[in-house]
């Protein structure tokens, strides 16, 4: 009996290019196009800029604290339990929004988005592509982690036009509709946590014994590192305070700059198609930093996108009302380009640094203190602007947390395998 033929397509491609689609979806609707909606939910329901801002907390928090959660779901059980559960909850949270009148309700319903983008965001979304590919996997991670800023290309200005003429209510149910129709039936048909579901071998090879003989992170995946012994190591406080830190400061610099931008006197249209120059810059960067962790250490290559980040904010901090236009694209790909390290780094991060066996549970930690720094830093910078009338105390303030952040990454060092049974 002949041998079944290998498809002409290695299917991790295939899940590489949905999960691309769920980030796109769940950081699209749920992060990039927040801003959008700050001025005409202050002008419609009276709402202040930082009561505002306190849901864009909400939605980090909870999506943070849901994180380790839905990590140890994902180590036990499969994704594709986790992922279409997760979609349908997100736009639930989105029906919610849109009929939101008293200010409890708006939390509510970014407490409902939260929990679902974290069940169909980058948890199950970078276990799933970790598992499929193992010499590629910092290439992969940084493919399908760009779907977060094309996700901001692609919604802010379509969200931006439905806002414009329909109002901000249509917009938020558009969302939910979009992520019911497209995330749950993708993820019902494709979505597979190993290739040992479908016959296969990582990176599609024809037997395992290759990876196996050549390649020194076999031997640190098969040495994995629980959580609880992760805990007694340095390395996984060095990458949460440096993850907590940068969060906190790149959503801050993301999402100000748009009221910032008008309330200087520059059109909307050119604050929109800076958040999508953002999205753009970030997508390209989380395709090149996922390439470059193949290449040299992940640290080095998160302590990079910080310091472009922190470039950006940087000029972010030059801008006047009579500054070229110029000026506004340098902070939008600066910040975007190095915004896009985060989510290929932190993967590679935990990957080579404490195995694959507990990947879950150990990436839902070190998101959930990233969530919590980015769901801080928007409404700091709002409550500043609140207390002050200008943004540029919090710009600042994101500069100098960078300065920590920086060589708090530099300082990781991989922990030492217990000995078995330890």
């Amino acid at each position: 009996m002949p041998r079944p033929r290998r498809p002409r397509i290695f299917y991790g491609y295939w899940l590489v290019a949905v999960i691309f689609v769920f980030m796109l979806l769940s950081y699209g609707c749920g992060s990039f196009v927040f801003s959008l909606f700050v001025k005409p939910l202050e002008s419609s329901l009276g709402w202040g800029r930082g009561q505002v801002m306190v849901g864009f907390t909400i939605f980090f928090i909870v999506q943070g604290l849901t994180s380790p959660l839905v990590g140890r779901i994902v180590d036990h059980h499969s994704p594709r339990r986790v992922i279409p559960l997760g979609a349908l909850v997100m736009g639930l949270g989105f029906v919610l929004a849109s009929l939101a009148v008293d200010l409890w309700v708006y939390y509510v319903a970014y407490v409902i988005i939260g929990a679902g983008s974290a069940g169909m965001g980058v948890v199950p979304g970078s276990t799933v592509v970790s598992n499929w590919f193992r010499r590629r996997r910092g290439a992969v991670v940084g493919i399908m982690s760009a779907g977060m800023g094309v996700g901001g290309l692609v919604m802010a200005p379509l969200v931006a036009r439905i806002i414009q003429d329909y109002g901000w209510r249509s917009a938020y149910l558009a969302m939910a509709v979009i992520i019911w129709v497209v995330a749950i039936p993708l993820s019902l048909a494709f979505i597979r946590t190993k290739p040992a579901d479908k016959g296969l071998y990582p990176d599609g090879d024809a037997d395992d014994a290759a990876f196996q003989r050549a390649s020194a992170s076999s031997r640190v995946e098969a040495q994995s590192l629980s959580l609880r012994q992760a805990t007694k190591s340095t390395a996984i406080y060095l990458i949460g305070l440096s993850f907590l830190l940068s969060g906190f400061s790149n959503t801050g610099a993301l999402h100000a700059p748009v009221p910032f931008l008008e309330d200087i006197g520059f059109p909307t249209a050119t604050a929109a198609a800076a958040l999508g120059t953002v999205g753009l810059g970030s997508a390209a960067g989380k395709v090149f930093f996922g390439w470059l962790c193949d290449r040299i250490p992940p640290k080095r290559a998160s302590a990079l996108g910080l310091t472009l980040q922190l470039c950006g904010v940087l000029v972010l901090l030059l801008i006047r009302a009579d500054s070229p236009l110029a000026l506004i694209w340098a902070y939008a790909l600066l910040l975007g380009f190095g915004l896009g390290s985060w989510l290929p780094t932190m993967s590679m991060l935990v990957s080579t640094t404490f195995g694959l066996t507990y990947y879950g549970s150990i990436f839902g930690v070190i998101s959930f203190l990233e969530s919590t720094g980015t769901s801080v830093g928007p409404l700091f910078a709002g409550l500043v602007f609140d207390a002050v009338g200008t943004y540029y105390p919090a710009f600042l303030t994101f500069a100098v947390l960078y300065a920590v952040a920086i060589p708090a990454m530099l300082l990781v060092r991989r922990p030492a395998r217990p000995a078995s049974g330890a």
